[in-house]
């Protein structure tokens, strides 16, 4: 099974909540690590910390790294890059999703917050540039489409590693299990 991973560009302090979410959303549908390029932000690491050690894991986590530095160690290692952009291929009209599973390399999807530079476009950064409906969108929304299309809805049962705690699922009320007690914690 091959291995992705989120590059996060243009991680803003006052983008922190944004940020979290894109996070959570590329742990809960199946990334194996995240990268925070360019800043360190203690808060956030905090945050994806305390979720991996409360519902499992595993996930890593790098902050501070230069993405040109991130990008280049990735395509040396022979993986292939993946940024997601409203100006690339359409996800749906076209067969770029086929091309990257028949790649069969480890994926670095690459997500922006601001305004990127023009060289993410390029070949030398990213292998694909692909879009989800061409659309202004939020890039949290973004990588939820191309990971659930990638992993064709198998990251929905995926297992995660040692959790503390688990959600039943329950067509009424919050279930969460607390694993080492007997008692459920519901809400």
């Amino acid at each position: 099974m091959m291995k992705v991973v989120v590059l996060r560009w243009g991680h803003r302090l006052r983008d922190e909540r944004l940020t979290s979410h894109l996070l959570l959303t590329a742990r809960a549908f199946g990334c194996s690590g995240i990268v925070v390029s360019d800043v360190n932000d203690w808060d956030i690491l905090e945050t994806m910390t305390k979720i991996v050690r409360d519902w499992g894991g595993p996930l890593t986590v790098e902050m501070g790294i230069s993405w040109r530095k991130v990008v280049t160690a990735w395509k040396k290692k022979g993986g292939i890059s993946v940024h997601l952009t409203a100006y690339g291929e359409n996800i749906q009209e076209g067969n770029v999703l086929k091309r990257i599973i028949a790649a069969k390399k480890d994926i670095l999807v690459l997500v922006g917050s601001q305004k990127v530079p023009s060289e993410f476009m390029q070949s030398q950064v990213s292998d694909y540039n692909v879009s989800i409906g061409n659309q202004p969108h939020s890039e949290v929304a973004a990588l939820a489409v191309f990971l659930d299309r990638l992993y064709q809805g198998r990251e929905l049962k995926k297992q995660f590693y040692e959790p503390k705690l688990r959600i039943l699922p329950n067509p009424r009320k919050k279930v969460v299990i607390k694993f080492g007690e007997r008692d459920t914690l519901k809400s």
